[in-house]
């Protein structure tokens, strides 16, 4: 079965750094887009980023770009998201998923909380 555990979350302040992590299992990690996605408390899920297979395609929200980092190690089969300058509107659940899934295979997902 498909498993993704997400981990590298936390409390940080503002204009500090995170690399969340994912590590994926139970599919040919290499042959699939992956996906972050994130939600803050009363609002929508929202897309951060995508990066193609290979990882030679690479896309952003407008929320994060300039500031985020989507990269993948396909031998480790783990997809990384680099957030930089961190704002407190960054504080969500933060999941990662494969292209195509449905929100009940993204794992449990890790928090990321900006406040000072």
């Amino acid at each position: 079965e498909v498993q993704l555990v997400e981990s590298g979350g936390g409390l940080v302040q503002p204009g500090t750094s995170l690399r969340l992590s994912c590590e994926a299992s139970g599919f040919n990690f290499i042959t699939y887009a992956m996906n972050w996605h994130r939600q803050a408390p009363g609002k929508e899920v929202e897309w951060v980023a995508r990066i193609s297979g290979g990882g030679r395609i690479i896309d952003y929200a407008d929320s994060v770009k300039g500031r985020a980092t989507i990269s993948r190690d396909n031998h480790k089969n783990t997809l990384y998201l680099q957030l930089d300058s961190l704002k407190p509107e960054d504080t969500a659940m933060y999941y990662c998923a494969r292209d195509g899934t449905s929100r009940q295979e993204w794992g449990q997902g890790t928090q990321v909380t900006v406040s000072s």
